[in-house]
């Protein structure tokens, strides 16, 4: 091995160059060869381990073996068991690990990551809320707690008055505890706070969608004065909702679900109006807005103009409610006792147990209008199951409710 190097490598010095046939350069190659193989066999160790303890693919294990390194797997085995203890399964470790790999290689474990997360269970995070916490963003654990972490939790909890709720916003969003106080999140805040939003509507925007209120504070500002400017009145709950619906969606976003609803007939005067009564409705996907419109218009007959004044209808699930409340409805009308039109549509939007009463137990077919609503929701559930990945974290039907009637 030596000799084919010393064949191969040529030396410069002085701007000639030198044959390392000279005898004197072999012990220098003999070095470098062992440090080589002693590279190469660390490597190889570091690769074993990752797939055996972590259950890492090797390629996932090969890169990831780049960007850490450790002589005994004392350390990293102790998180491992810190992590296991805790509830988390292999794969959601393999997942942290996969996306940051460091925080298992920490020299002092001990002072670096354990006391993050017995600062949570302090809190009263549950075994489940640290598995997503951490599997979210593990990077957490890299934070500062002193400088960081605590601050950041203790300035929500301000808004909250409760652990609990604090926790269950930080679920939402991990990262907003990274976030920089002073710099984005205490002047976002007072934006709001300045310009007449109410408390509550700013307890909203921090529980529901906490990234928001992390934004950029220029980048924040400028979607504020956008809002306003669109005639949305700080006062109202609309206001809010409408500054998430503008920060999750860009220009070419935005353009796309308007040709969407002008598929149905809309005008921009429409969508306006609809916006402004439901900011939400501009949050859809053009696959979900396609959908809905389809069974509205399509499935019960209705005028796509019925969803302009109502555009709350727009947010509620398809196969938790729309199919399954409209299977009954068009079985009602099919018998006659039901005629389905514009004031149809309160019965999407009132509750499970007002809807049965409705339109299942005060008929002789109750049974079989029961049976089929059932198979409906079960055919539903399975889909759900069926489905990976969870959507994301919205408001509750409720509160747009009271945002549309607040109007």
């Amino acid at each position: 091995m030596v000799y084919i190097l010393s064949k191969s490598i040529l030396c410069r010095k002085n701007g000639f160059f030198i044959t390392t046939q000279n005898p004197s350069i072999v012990p220098l190659l003999s070095s470098c060869v062992r440090y080589l193989s002693m590279d190469t066999n660390q490597s190889s160790v570091i690769v074993s381990y990752l797939i055996n303890s972590f259950g890492l693919s090797p390629e996932s294990a090969l890169s990831i073996s780049k960007s850490v390194n450790f002589e005994k797997p004392g350390k990293p085995n102790l998180v491992l068991s810190f992590f296991k203890n805790l509830g988390f399964s292999v794969p959601q470790i393999s997942k942290i690990i996969s996306r940051c790999p460091t925080i298992f290689f920490s020299d002092q474990p001990e002072k670096t990551i354990f006391p993050k997360v017995e600062f949570f269970r302090s809190k009263g995070a549950s075994s489940a809320d640290l598995i997503k916490i951490f599997t979210i963003y593990p990077w957490l654990l890299k934070r500062s707690l002193e400088n960081q972490l605590a601050p950041c939790f203790e300035f929500f909890r301000g808004f909250h008055q409760s652990d609990e709720k604090t926790i269950t916003a930080i679920k939402r969003y991990p990262s907003i505890l990274s976030r920089r106080l002073e710099a984005d999140v205490v002047p976002n805040i007072n934006v709001l706070r300045d310009n007449g939003v109410p408390a509550s509507n700013i307890l909203l925007l921090i529980h529901y969608h906490p990234q928001k209120i992390g934004m950029e504070a220029d980048k924040f500002r400028k979607t504020f004065e956008d809002v306003r400017e669109m005639g949305f009145n700080p006062s109202k709950s609309q206001f809010v909702l409408a500054i998430i619906a503008l920060t999750g969606t860009s220009r070419s976003m935005w353009d796309r679900k308007v040709d969407a609803y002008k598929t149905w007939g809309w005008s921009d005067e429409d969508i306006h109006r609809a916006f402004g009564k439901s900011p939400w409705c501009m949050t859809l996907s053009e696959d979900k807005i396609m959908a809905v419109m389809d069974f509205y218009v399509n499935k019960l007959g209705l005028d796509s103009a019925v969803m302009v004044n109502r555009p709350l209808l727009l947010s509620l699930s398809l196969k938790k409610r729309l199919i399954p409340r409209g299977s009954v409805i068009e079985a009602l009308s099919s018998k006659g006792l039901i005629k389905i039109g514009c004031g149809v549509t309160k019965l999407f939007e009132c509750t499970e147990e007002q809807f049965i009463q409705k339109c299942i137990e005060c008929y002789e077919e109750a049974p079989e209008l029961l049976k089929l609503y059932n198979e409906k929701l079960d055919l539903s559930k399975q889909i759900g199951d069926q489905q990976s990945g969870r959507p994301r974290p919205e408001i509750p039907f409720g509160l747009f409710r009271k945002a549309v009637h607040s109007s």
